[in-house]
């Protein structure tokens, strides 16, 4: 079953200083932050804040090359967590034939804000999320918990790089 998220905004993690882009369910009953690099943070960010760049950037010209074929992206869906990796899925239409194409969650991610498609995220990588994140570093990941749930909507707003 997959749930529908929103990217809620970008933010630094205290502990490692690793951006994290926070995906949440409309009900905001669900949380899911995926670490991501540098680059791909920033390729996020620009989209959320509508910056126009010169050149095409790589996800523009992605959006740009399925625009061209004539192909639709669907959905993107963030769809496994293994050994802390998390795998993605991009949905795509063409010729009324559906495709799917494996991606980095933050490209995934990225490219979605460029098309306007949903996101979604496979519940049993919600449900992993969680256990995985009290097995491995325990103190570290149950503070970084409670610091993402005690967060209010001002706060995950905020993206400083």
């Amino acid at each position: 079953m997959e749930v529908e998220m929103k990217i809620r905004g970008l933010m630094m993690d205290p502990v490692t200083n690793m951006p994290i882009v926070i995906l949440r369910d409309s009900a905001g009953a669900q949380v899911l932050p995926i670490w991501v690099g540098i680059y791909e943070a920033n390729a996020i960010a620009l989209e959320i804040e509508k910056v126009n760049t010169p050149r095409p950037m790589t996800h523009d010209l992605i959006r740009n090359l399925l625009f061209g074929l004539e192909a639709r992206v669907n959905k993107v869906v963030v769809n496994d967590l293994r050994e802390d990796t998390f795998y993605a899925l991009i949905w795509l239409e063409r010729d009324g034939q559906i495709i799917s194409i494996d991606s980095r969650p933050s490209d995934a991610l990225a490219l979605a804000l460029r098309v306007d498609c949903p996101i979604f995220v496979e519940d049993d990588v919600l449900k992993t999320s969680k256990v995985s994140g009290a097995v491995s570093d325990k103190v570290n990941n149950e503070e970084l918990s409670k610091w993402l749930e005690s967060l209010n909507d001002d706060d995950i707003g905020r993206y400083k790089m």
